[in-house]
């Protein structure tokens, strides 16, 4: 196995949500079958044998558990014969709330699944029909009364803010009612217009008005507050979890590990490369089929990526990037590499340096992407440090 932690993305939704620009598609029953017959010729060909040792699996979308009851049952079969799933850290199904009957939640519980992620994003009735929503805040209280009474406690909630006509006011209220339920884990994200979407559209129109940045930057900080004064520990830019409850896959991530991705759209990242598949469903079914590998295009990493990702993915994490470590990877020191960058971010205030941690500062947070594009290098860079 050439990676520990597997991503499956499962691209069908009862409804596009105005703001995603994920791989989606509109949940079509005979589609959907024949997607995840596509997709286990693809988990197949490439992952030898069965019951392979693997820390984490995260199904994502989409909306998996918009797959009927047998589809959902013949992902999970598929997951469970290629993985040693009894003996996985980790086990995570991305849904929405309302998506769950009894025997969905009976079905994953039986299959190994060990975590949910609910995409909640507000505690508004309104805004959530403004983002395109299905589901209603009295769905989040079914849904996770019904989880808990299933035996699922390991949840996790997506919130969205600064959000169209959002004010202080609207988001507080949201983040008091979404920590009321005493979760382990909450993921809160600023919204992004992003391109070939409904609000992308309206923007560009001039028709969607999100509030001033000022406003957002308070938000966030309603948020670390709020988050804090539950006991909830910030370990990344926009995660906050109760100590041990922090998304093990999602640290893979920004760990700069190497994981497997399958299915239309999916990205992993293998030693030495990175893989994005087809997209297009029609388009991925007929090349999953044929050969096993919908791979639309690769990408070569080498030492100057791997080291620019290990300090761009790594400094997302409140810990930050552990010298030690860097050196102990790549065989140089990351503060001889970017001395000139390090001590111009120091004393901007945007990083600090704490024992072996480099970290971001509060301020630095907010100009995260300045921060990261100091760790841009040049071939030679790499050069003169060897």
């Amino acid at each position: 196995m050439e990676a520990q932690s597997v991503y499956i993305h499962i691209p069908f939704c009862q409804q596009i949500c105005h703001y995603c620009d994920f791989t989606k598609f509109f949940y079509d029953e005979k589609l959907a079958t024949e997607y995840i017959e596509a997709l286990t010729n693809e988990v197949n060909t490439n992952i030898p044998g069965t019951k392979n040792q693997v820390n984490t699996i995260f199904i994502g979308g989409g909306t998996p558990t918009a797959l009927n009851l047998n589809q959902l049952r013949d992902l999970l079969k598929l997951i469970d014969t290629k993985f040693d799933v009894a003996h996985c850290l980790e086990f995570t199904i991305e849904a929405n709330p309302g998506d769950f009957d009894e025997a969905k939640i009976k079905l994953l519980k039986a299959y190994g699944v060990s975590r949910i992620s609910l995409g909640v994003q507000v505690f508004d009735d309104v805004m959530l029909e403004e983002l395109g929503r299905l589901h209603k805040v009295s769905d989040v209280y079914r849904t996770i009364d019904l989880l808990q009474k299933n035996g699922f406690h390991n949840i996790s909630i997506d919130l969205i803010y600064a959000l169209p006509n959002q004010s202080l006011e609207q988001f507080q209220r949201s983040l008091n009612e979404a920590v009321a339920f005493n979760l382990p884990h909450y993921s809160t994200y600023a919204l992004q217009i992003e391109p070939k979407t409904v609000f992308y559209q309206r923007y560009n129109k001039g028709k969607l008005h999100r509030p001033p940045q000022e406003e957002e930057v308070k938000m966030y900080d309603m948020l670390k507050e709020t988050m804090r004064s539950k006991g909830l520990k910030q370990y990344e830019i926009s995660n906050f979890a109760k100590p041990g409850k922090e998304s093990r896959h999602n640290l893979v991530y920004w760990s700069n590990e190497h994981y497997y991705g399958f299915g239309a759209g999916a990205h992993g990242y293998l030693p030495g490369k990175r893989t994005g598949n087809i997209r297009p469903l029609p388009a991925y079914i007929k090349k999953a089929n044929e050969d096993g590998s919908p791979i639309l295009n690769t990408e070569t990493i080498g030492l100057r990526e791997m080291v620019e990702e290990e300090m761009f993915l790594g400094l997302r994490k409140l810990d930050g990037v552990n010298t030690h470590d860097f050196t102990e990877r790549f065989g140089f020191s990351c503060e001889k590499l970017y001395k000139d960058e390090l001590s111009y971010l120091i004393s901007k205030g945007w990083l600090q340096k704490r024992g072996k941690q480099i970290q971001l500062t509060d301020e630095g947070v907010l100009f995260g992407n300045d921060v990261f594009a100091q760790f841009l290098l040049d071939e030679e860079d790499l050069v003169l440090v060897r």
